[in-house]
């Protein structure tokens, strides 16, 4: 939790084993949460991390406290460092949950009837740009839908949730597909949902009424940032669908119930399961990000990570030249976002720590601005 607050890790360690000697020596070995925090912040403020850190530790245990479901994607196409992201990103935040769409889309090609191939889709022949576009937004719903139990369960359970990898498409939004096949099936029965351009044009109003603004930043901002709050609330986000999936949860089953609140469980929850389904549901925070870096600096790395996979991988054709241009077809779809309002990271080996210090700011932003709504909703 220390970390979190964005205290160095060795400074974070010497003020937890600070607080243990002098909970030992003063013989309390039996302390309420709020005495906990007093002394803690005592032994922060001694280390010259005052009033600023206390109110991200005070605001991350609320947090965790009310449950409200968080879930963070890291886009982008091979090499941008999304897992190197994604894996600090947990450890700073202390998240625990971190999911990668490719062993999803392993774990569906090969013990489901799901249409996915063992040849990528970027390393495949395509007629047109489009073509490949269209494609790679089909392998992205399948993938989807192979989420569904772990995504069911952090609304459920009100658990933050790391997805990274290449099939997430940022116009599905994740939290919002389900609601939209549920909303398609029920508008069968309308008559004028035969007009072929409506999905679209509701597609361009809910995307209008999202109010998004362009957000690009680099690792020197540190202004504006985006936050998508869903339409869905977290009784339609688990009630609504109804389809099982067999990648039910698998990461999730492996975790100890002890993580679910990082150390800030309850001690009440068991007794008041009733009172809170009678709450108004929070409202997920969702973040999604896209990696991006320069062609340069990715095209050498994509080649050399591609030499290394086709020795391994005898699917790939040798023209590498057509795969580096298919994956930056992609990478232009995913940044084409940004018009949106969706958040382009620029990843470079030599800002790589700034931007990591970025990131971390950034998302403690909008945990903040996700539980002021979630206050707000539960005012209201």
């Amino acid at each position: 939790m220390l970390t979190v607050t964005k205290i160095p890790n060795h400074v974070a360690i010497k003020i937890a084993l600070e607080l243990k000697k002098l909970l030992v020596d003063n013989s309390l070995l039996d302390v309420s949460q709020s005495d906990l925090e007093a002394n803690l912040f005592k032994l922060m403020e001694k280390r010259g991390y005052g009033e600023d850190y206390i109110n991200r530790y005070k605001m991350m245990t609320r947090f965790h406290h009310q449950r409200v479901p968080l879930v963070i994607l890291v886009c982008g196409t091979a090499c941008t460092g999304k897992s190197t992201i994604a894996t600090q990103l947990a450890q700073r935040l202390n998240l625990p949950n971190v999911l990668q769409t490719d062993m999803v889309y392993e774990l569906l090609r090969t013990s489901t009837d799901a249409p996915l191939t063992s040849v990528p889709v970027w390393a495949r022949d395509f007629n047109s740009p489009e073509e490949l576009i269209t494609e790679f937004c089909r392998e992205c719903r399948v993938v989807r839908k192979g989420l569904a139990g772990d995504l069911k369960k952090a609304m459920k359970d009100g658990k933050p949730i790391i997805i990274e990898g290449i099939h997430l498409d940022p116009s599905i939004y994740l939290m919002d597909e389900e609601k939209r096949e549920d909303n398609s099936r029920l508008e069968k029965t309308v008559p004028d949902s035969e007009n072929p351009g409506s999905s679209v044009e509701r597609k361009t109003e809910h995307q209008s009424r999202n109010g998004l603004t362009e957000n690009r930043i680099s690792p020197t901002k540190e202004d504006g940032y985006f936050v998508k709050s869903k339409e869905c609330t977290l009784e339609e986000g688990v009630s609504e669908s109804h389809e099982t999936s067999t990648h039910d949860s698998a990461h999730s089953q492996e975790k100890n119930p002890k993580d679910e609140s990082d150390g800030h469980k309850d001690l009440g929850q068991p007794k008041n399961n009733t009172a809170k389904k009678d709450k108004p549901a929070a409202e997920p925070i969702v973040v999604p990000i896209v990696l991006k870096m320069s062609d340069f600096d990715h095209k050498a790395l994509l080649e050399e990570w591609i030499a290394t996979r086709a020795f391994r991988d005898n699917c790939l054709p040798q023209d590498h030249r057509k795969l580096i241009n298919n994956l930056k077809l992609i990478q232009d779809y995913l940044c084409s976002f940004e018009s949106q309002g969706l958040t382009i990271v620029d990843i470079s080996a030599n800002s790589f720590p700034q931007t990591l210090d970025w990131l971390h700011s950034y998302l403690l932003q909008c945990i903040e601005r996700g539980l002021l709504a979630a206050c707000n909703q539960g005012g209201n």
